[in-house]
């Protein structure tokens, strides 16, 4: 059987009685140590892979030695600067030997993927039921004998179809608008109190 750990920011193959040199782990020799970063584990053909890590797995080992590595040495020169740096540096270093794989071996597998969550039912929407006071009524479209609003200064065939939607077909409605209804239609619609009180002037002259 043999795991792979992860340990100072490697990753060792181990199996027991192995003896790996890592970076230098805190306690003195013959102390007892366990790494719980287990990665992956396999057993002749039977191989586990964590995601990353597989639960309720560990590896323990014990310390065999503390020691420091080989000198490394650093230079570093600057040319026609007169500078030059040399630095050694050897690094700390620990000795372990695998001691044992323990853990729920059943439980290390690899994790059971998550069942798609289920696509949440729209609730059905209620029927509304259509009424007059929902929806304001369309008013009726111009008959035969509504007047040619666009013949007014500034009206164009957009304003006309939206003064004829507002119930205003003829000269005499648009001359019949009370400073009331053109403050209501000034909220209502795009046209401004100015326009709808010129265009009454316009449409008086022409009903009368």
């Amino acid at each position: 059987m043999f795991a792979v750990i992860k340990t100072g920011g490697k990753q060792y193959r181990v199996a027991a009685d192995d003896q790996i040199t890592i970076e230098r782990l805190a306690g003195d020799v013959g102390d007892s140590i366990t790494f719980d970063h287990v990665l992956m584990i396999g057993d002749g053909d039977d191989i586990k892979i964590g995601a990353p890590l597989l639960e309720g797995l560990t590896v323990s080992g014990e310390i065999v030695d503390q020691h420091r590595g080989k000198k490394v040495i650093s230079f570093k020169k600057r040319r026609r600067q007169n500078s030059r740096r040399k630095r050694g540096h050897r690094q700390l270093l620990s000795t372990v030997r695998i001691t044992e794989i323990a853990g729920d071996n059943d439980g290390a597998k690899k994790p059971a993927k998550k069942a798609a969550p289920k696509k949440a039912e729209a609730p059905a929407k209620p029927v509304e039921e259509k009424s007059a006071a929902a929806k304001p009524a369309k008013a009726a479209a111009p008959s035969d004998s509504a007047d040619d609003l666009k013949k007014l200064k500034g009206i164009g065939p957009k304003a006309a179809e939206q003064l004829n939607d507002a119930g205003i077909a003829t000269y005499a409605d648009l001359a019949a608008l009370s400073d009331e209804r053109i403050e209501e239609l000034d909220a209502n619609m795009p046209f401004s109190a100015a326009q709808l009180k010129d265009w009454r002037e316009q449409a008086a002259a022409l009903a009368g």
